[in-house]
């Protein structure tokens, strides 16, 4: 989908969302040659705790078919796994 992304993220009790959003702006940022005169990313970001089994089944769902029903991807979503642990 070409306007937005949407990520699953784990991390321990020492992990914080905000730095780590941070770094993948960046380092995507530098990957693709963006600039402050011609920036990638809007300001700021959305999340969302999952709390439970079924809300981790409808938020997986909804992002898997997100790009279909734009109509603008005839495409589902990919399962990319980072491991850093």
């Amino acid at each position: 989908m070409p306007n937005h992304m949407h990520f699953f993220v784990r991390g321990g009790d020492d992990f914080k969302l905000t730095q780590w959003v941070n770094g993948l702006k960046r380092a995507i940022s530098v990957a693709l040659g963006a600039t402050k005169k011609r920036p990638l990313w809007q300001p700021g970001f959305f999340d969302h705790v999952l709390r439970n089994d079924e809300s981790y089944s409808q938020k997986w769902e909804y992002m898997r078919e997100n790009p279909v029903r734009a109509d603008e991807w005839p495409y589902q979503g990919e399962l990319v796994v980072i491991d850093r642990a």
